[in-house]
């Protein structure tokens, strides 16, 4: 008769090397803290290689095993060179958590150059990283992937919410992050079988200091009465991480307080 499990350690990420990309940004710095606690050997990725640094150092500071290194997503190149390193340096790696994204697009009506620029990084990067690193995994039977998604992939704008405010809803962030949700469902059937998992979680309104009118029209439109913050994020990437969710693959996780639920 098998033991029982211990749950306890299997939402732990201790010896687990997992890569985070774009570890500074609004979504990043939070979940680089909450990887860093729950154990992981953590590599942060992104072009803004100072800013990961300062970040590694401030995760070192409090105990973590956090690394800094260059990406840039747009290039199939820098994807593979930073593949190779992490193997060359940890030996394996054992979980992707794609958050970062390239916002040039400002208006609906930018030039579709901008358009273009997103879809490169978005789109075709994405592909390209979890295809690089999935193999990696899948190579030994093991992995996990999630995906930072948005609501904004799964549902349309609500006007209402930007009404006499300047603010716009931008229509690349929509198109790519509802095709990262089918992609997560792609690539789940593609690496079930050789043992990655693929999951995404879809963010709700994260709060960065908005109108205050904004922030009032979008928490009401909440069940908890408030946007998302620093705190919110982690622990279910955590859980899609680690052993916990061992059985769990291909799923999209709203993380918005109730915002799609209605």
């Amino acid at each position: 008769m098998s033991s029982a499990p211990n749950h306890s350690s299997s939402f732990s990420l201790a010896g687990k090397i997992i890569l985070l990309t774009g570890g500074a940004g609004l979504y990043g710095r939070g979940l680089a803290a909450a990887l860093a606690e729950a154990g992981a050997t953590l590599v942060l990725a992104s072009r803004n290689l100072p800013a990961l640094e300062q970040v590694a150092a401030e995760e070192r500071a409090l105990g973590g095993d956090v690394h800094a290194r260059s990406l840039d997503q747009a290039d199939e190149a820098s994807i593979f060179l930073l593949r190779d390193r992490v193997l060359a340096d940890f030996g394996r790696i054992d979980g992707l958590v794609n958050n970062a994204v390239a916002r040039p697009m400002k208006t609906a009506d930018a030039p579709l150059a901008d358009w273009a620029e997103s879809m490169q990084t978005n789109a075709t990067g994405l592909f390209a990283i979890t295809r690089a690193f999935g193999e990696a995994m899948a190579s030994r039977a093991g992995g996990s992937i999630v995906n930072i998604g948005s609501i904004q992939g799964m549902v349309g704008p609500d006007y209402a919410l930007y009404e006499g405010l300047n603010m716009h809803a931008i229509p690349d962030y929509f198109f790519h992050k509802a095709g990262m949700i089918n992609l997560t469902r792609f690539f789940g059937a593609h690496y079930g079988p050789r043992g990655v998992r693929v999951n995404c979680l879809s963010p709700g309104g994260f709060f960065s200091g908005q109108h205050p009118t904004f922030v009032e029209r979008y928490s009401a439109a909440t069940f908890l009465r408030r946007m998302a913050d620093e705190n919110d994020l982690g622990g279910p990437v955590i859980f899609l991480l680690s052993d916990a969710a061992r059985y769990v693959t291909g799923v999209n996780l709203p993380v918005d307080g109730g915002y799609t639920a209605h």
